[in-house]
């Protein structure tokens, strides 16, 4: 159970990172779009997990070019929320994979083979 105060530091970092991938990293992400679905803050506020969603590119290369990276996102953060936070967490990136898990549980719903109720045959009451 998270705290008030990682709660709202969460928004902060998710805030600012969606920020920075939006403004100050496009050479990292060309014309990707990434989204930051989530922040886990750890109790001391000095480690952060990121999770990411991606639109527009490969998942694959886009998350690893970031991981490669995370340094210069690290420090672009510390520019940015250097003055109101103690302590800039380091960050871990993670790709999120909901949006692909649920396009996989539609495509399996829709290509269940259910067949239709079978009709109820009406009892009439002969007097």
């Amino acid at each position: 159970m998270e705290s008030k105060r990682q709660q709202k530091h969460a928004k902060l970092l998710q805030k600012e990172l969606g920020d920075i991938f939006q403004k100050e990293a496009k050479h990292l992400v060309g014309r990707a779009m990434v989204t930051i679905t989530r922040v886990l803050v750890s109790p001391d506020l000095g480690f952060a997990k990121v999770y990411l969603s991606f639109l527009l590119a490969d998942p694959k290369t886009i998350f690893e070019l970031i991981d490669e990276h995370k340094k210069e996102i690290r420090h672009a953060l510390a520019k940015r929320i250097g003055k109101s936070v103690r302590i800039i967490p380091e960050l871990a990136f993670f790709p999120d994979d909901s949006a692909s898990y649920a396009q996989h549980m539609d495509k399996v719903i829709s290509d269940l083979n259910i067949p239709p109720a079978p009709e109820e045959e009406e009892e009439e009451d002969e007097d």
